[in-house]
């Protein structure tokens, strides 16, 4: 899966990095000063990176957590993201991902117990309320669990810090660790999705929708709290049609007990963003149907999009109450 490894010197001796020489030994192993001089540079072929991509292996001693824009949120007040690892294992053509970094090789944060620290001292500063910290915002959070172990590392935590909430957001199936661990009410496994023929279409790579479904259930069975997150909204024929199915297909084997949100969220991309996967992807006719410019960002006309959302909102109501149910709206520039 591996053939190259990366990493920064700073790092060679951690126990993470050590771990993942032994699993990949074959990988070739080449030291650099920083991760920034192997994930940074201009030029690089995304496209040709993405179909064998190597690992960077670094330590973030920046900022590592960050907050949520306001119109962001699932109900909390203190709402923070973080970034254990950069690229994810999935191809979807409408990821920001691709228009943001010039690589598509994964680069992970071995570091994880400074991630935690920060988080606690966040939550600490918030004792008597819930913080919500959102991971699977540069990556997804479960897709390359065998390789990162990052949720094995991250359930412990959380399982000592009530107050601190966590997001997993993902299109895996990789649920495993999940199933094998007794439920936290503070940790919950948010699903993306979007309707089978789109995913199709658009999402290289991804378990089908009845599996991601099936993996909820699994989940729920065992009394993981969920969350559906239909994000980026893609517009299409027969889109009433075809929302619908999918958002009955999922609430006829999830109880709306076990779901504790949903949330919607239009298409939409920073202009640059949109501009780099337009040369990366020419032909892609997603790029070719009717968008406009708002602001600094590129999506559908407001009208469509508004009419997309209300459809999504109305089908979503016949199933959970209305307090269950949030939409994620960009901040406009």
């Amino acid at each position: 899966m591996i053939d190259t490894i990366y990493f920064e010197e700073q790092v060679a001796e951690h126990p993470r990095t050590l771990a993942l020489f032994e699993r990949f030994s074959q990988a070739e192993r080449i030291p650099c000063n920083h991760y920034k001089e192997v994930f940074n540079p201009s030029g690089q072929n995304f496209r040709l990176q993405k179909k064998k991509p190597a690992l960077i292996l670094a330590q973030n001693s920046g900022k590592r957590v960050h907050p949520v824009p306001p119109t962001y949120g699932i109900g909390g007040r203190h709402n923070f993201y973080f970034s254990h690892m950069l690229n994810c294992l999935y191809d979807c053509r409408y990821c920001f991902l691709q228009g943001m970094y010039p690589s598509a090789n994964y680069l992970l944060f071995v570091n994880y117990e400074e991630f935690f620290d920060d988080i606690q001292k966040m939550a600490a500063e918030n004792p008597d309320e819930p913080n919500w910290f959102f991971s699977g915002y540069d990556c997804d959070s479960l897709a390359l669990e065998k390789l990162t172990e990052f949720a094995r590392t991250a359930l412990p935590f959380f399982a000592k810090h009530s107050n601190a909430h966590l997001e997993l957001r993902t299109k895996s199936v990789a649920t495993q660790i999940l199933e094998k661990n007794i439920a936290l009410p503070n940790v919950v496994t948010a699903f993306s999705f979007t309707p089978q023929e789109i995913s199709d279409a658009l999402e290289r790579g991804v378990p089908s929708v009845n599996a991601r479904i099936q993996a909820m259930k699994r989940l729920a069975e065992k009394g993981w709290k969920l969350g559906v997150r239909l994000d980026p909204i893609i517009d299409c024929l027969d889109f009433d049609q075809r929302y619908q199915s999918l958002i009955t297909d999922i609430f006829s084997d999830i109880s709306e007990s076990s779901i504790h949100s949903v949330s919607l969220g239009p298409f939409r991309l920073p202009e640059p963003f949109f501009k780099r996967m337009e040369k990366l992807y020419p032909a892609e006719p997603l790029f070719s149907t009717e968008l406009s410019r708002r602001g600094r960002s590129v999506s559908y006309p407001q009208e469509v999009e508004n009419q997309r959302i209300s459809s999504c909102e109305d089908f979503l109501l016949q199933h959970l109450p209305p307090e269950k149910l949030f939409l994620c709206q960009p901040v406009e520039e």
